[in-house]
């Protein structure tokens, strides 16, 4: 197996210590109210630029501006809060959900609403970059996987709600009563880690010099790698599958709602086999990830113009894509169990600029190919990561 490799090993804490299961859950309600604050002005947009007195693309930017700050907060906290017990940093973080939350809330106009983001981005962030690490500490390290597979069950759970649910509450209770429900939710999940989560003094010592330390080992490279090529492949489809699913099996606006929930159920479970399965063999794992996101690319390219198959490989290429992250957290920490945090900020920055250059070169090729163009390219993108995952793997095992 490629995880048997004594570099693995020897890194990778397996104590025997108990495990903090109480203070794992907590940590999924985080994540679950932060990706929920995250995405709400998506379902909100238009009585929120209406409010707010501002254009529907000007309160759009609350969205990016998140997403910009969260990729900028991961290293920064890591670093700058190195000294701080990692319980309180937690508590901090979720402090920022609240506070976020209720800014926006009470926002007066667009400046005010956008200071609410870039509250929210630090604590999206700073969570996302320390949450192996903080899974790894609360349980065994042969039981983080499964840890964390229950800490992004926030995020599937999170994504399949936020949109559908914030729609419902500002049609009935008005947009700013979303806000407030996120709000109460963070405090809920503030009380519950202050009740659960134990204290964790600074561990390691993170510093811009430590990053680059990390980026010369080869399978931390290896492991971001993969993720640049797969993250931007599916991006790139991702953020185009609304006209893809429009264009090719010519559906209408019912048929795209129900077939994206069927991505959000598919993802929910890809989550958990992806803990599963990457419990024994993280290499595996990410390269079935990969993989499976490939073929369901090549799929809805070959014969997407089938409702079913349309309908069946988004479902199938959602399970992938939902087996991914947990994967190539465990991967990545499992290459620099010493200083994990500053490999989960490592992968946080490499996750938000796939993201971004994947929407970005989906907007080249669709405008130029089409829909059918842009799902190529993810198939090819995730096929070249699961590739170089799994020969690399292989390589290595000749080696040793």
């Amino acid at each position: 197996m490629m995880d048997s490799l004594p570099s693995d090993s020897d890194s990778y804490d397996d104590g025997r210590r108990d495990a903090a299961w109480a203070a794992v859950v907590s940590l999924s309600l985080g994540v679950f109210g932060l990706v929920t604050a995250e995405f709400l002005p998506v379902s909100l947009l238009t009585p929120m630029s209406q409010d707010l007195g501002v254009s529907v693309g000007a309160a759009g930017q609350s969205v990016t501006m998140t997403a910009v700050v969260g990729a900028i907060a991961g290293p920064g906290v890591v670093i700058g809060m190195r000294k701080i017990n990692r319980r309180w940093t937690l508590l901090g973080l979720t402090s920022l959900l609240i506070i976020s939350s209720l800014l926006a809330a009470f926002a007066n106009g667009l400046t005010m609403l956008l200071l609410s983001r870039v509250l929210l981005g630090i604590g999206l962030g700073g969570f996302w970059a320390m949450s192996a690490a903080l899974a790894m500490r609360l349980v065994p390290g042969r039981l983080m996987p499964r840890a964390m597979a229950i800490i992004l069950t926030g995020v599937s759970v999170a994504t399949v709600t936020a949109a559908p649910v914030g729609a419902w509450i500002g049609a009935t209770l008005g947009w700013r009563a979303a806000f407030l429900i996120a709000a109460g939710v963070g405090a809920f999940t503030l009380l519950v880690q202050a009740l659960t989560v134990p204290s964790l003094p600074p561990a390691g010592a993170p510093s811009i010099n430590t990053l680059f330390a990390l980026l010369r080992r080869p399978r931390v490279r290896l492991g971001l790698a993969t993720t640049l090529l797969v993250v931007a492949g599916h991006f790139a489809g991702f953020t185009y599958v609304r006209p893809f699913l429009e264009q090719i099996p010519r559906f209408g606006v019912e048929a795209i709602s129900l077939t994206l929930l069927a991505y959000g159920i598919g993802g929910f479970f890809g989550n958990l086999f992806g803990g599963f399965l990457a419990e024994r063999n993280t290499s595996l794992a990410v390269s079935i990830a990969a993989a499976g996101i490939a073929v369901t690319a090549f799929i809805l390219v070959a014969v997407g113009i089938s409702p079913i198959a349309t309908v069946l490989a988004v479902t199938a290429w959602g399970f992938a894509f939902g087996a991914l992250p947990v994967s190539v957290q465990s991967f990545t920490t499992r290459a620099a169990s010493d200083e994990a945090e500053s490999a989960g900020a490592l992968l946080l920055t490499t996750f938000q600029v796939a993201i971004s250059s994947g929407a970005v070169f989906g907007g080249l090729l669709v405008e130029s190919q089409g829909p059918l163009g842009v799902f190529a390219f993810a198939g090819i993108a995730s096929l070249l990561g699961a590739s170089l995952m799994t020969f690399s793997g292989r390589a290595r095992l000749q080696q040793a």
